[in-house]
């Protein structure tokens, strides 16, 4: 499928079925008012009486369900762009909270493995240790300053150990940059590949994730993924820009944001269907 032809037919997707994306919204609805009333009464029962907390935490656990559901909603709905699938896939409450469970810890395990990689460049670079350095220097000499009234002065740091940090900063921020990019593309395929087998095994083989990129063609997933976030980034953008000259007219994120969000998954399952 060409990349335009993707992006047409994500965009039009969600709109096959208003009632699904109704229903998507509403539990979208349920999540923030389940947060806030266990939030508020967790903070009773933290002050008052420790039944309020315990229902409060009962409160979040019923959140943190209903996320994962959603979640794995959105995975059914990769699996309707694989399988080709014009109707959008039926809620099956169970089934997806547990691939919604699935996607969450495929989710920590792409995201740890970079900031590892990021930790052992900070740490190669000393990035750690210079930034330690800097903010005990200027910390001290603004101690030292309020203790005499004076003003900080600008060169509490020495110039060499700025420019080791600066250096040492630079070098992090574009290998960090770089490598969370890269990973940003394999974790889209795994998640592709979770929805296509529902194996979370497959989901979490990092190498044949990276080789299914290669089979789709690098250029077409670097294309697609950047057309997601640029017409995500813009639609927001247009959104808030019209709330300052319309009050509240923002609100109709609450629909826009779902609708988006079944957009890309749809997008990301039409990509991966050149391969299942």
């Amino acid at each position: 499928m060409e990349i335009i032809d993707i992006i047409k037919e994500a965009m039009v997707y969600p709109s096959n079925d208003l009632a699904k994306l109704a229903i998507y919204i509403a539990l979208s609805f349920a999540i923030g008012i389940l947060f806030i009333l266990g939030l508020v009464l967790f903070a009773l029962g933290v002050s008052e009486n420790a039944v309020f907390a315990v229902i409060g935490v009962i409160l979040f656990i019923g959140a943190l369900v209903v996320s994962f559901i959603l979640s794995g909603y959105l995975i059914s709905i990769v699996k309707s762009g694989i399988d080709g699938d014009e109707d959008l896939p039926e809620f099956i409450w169970k089934e997806n909270l547990i691939t919604g469970v699935k996607y969450l810890v495929v989710n920590i395990v792409y995201f740890i493995i970079p900031a590892i990689i990021v930790l052992i460049i900070g740490a190669a670079t000393n990035l750690f240790g210079l930034a330690a350095e800097v903010i005990s220097k200027t910390v001290n000499a603004s101690v030292q300053a309020q203790a005499n009234s004076t003003v900080v002065a600008s060169n509490v740091v020495p110039q060499a150990t700025m420019t080791s940090f600066l250096t040492a900063f630079s070098i992090t921020a574009i290998i960090a940059a770089v490598v969370f990019l890269i990973f940003l593309f394999i974790e889209t395929m795994a998640e592709a590949r979770l929805a296509n087998t529902g194996n979370i095994g497959d989901a979490l083989n990092i190498p044949e994730a990276f080789k299914d990129i290669g089979r789709i063609g690098w250029g077409k997933v670097i294309a697609v993924v950047f057309l997601i976030f640029i017409i995500i980034a813009v639609i927001n953008s247009v959104i808030s820009g019209l709330n300052y000259y319309i009050s509240g007219i923002s609100i109709i994120s609450l629909i826009v944001t779902p609708y988006l969000t079944f957009f890309a998954s749809r997008a990301t399952g039409l990509l991966y269907s050149d391969i299942a």
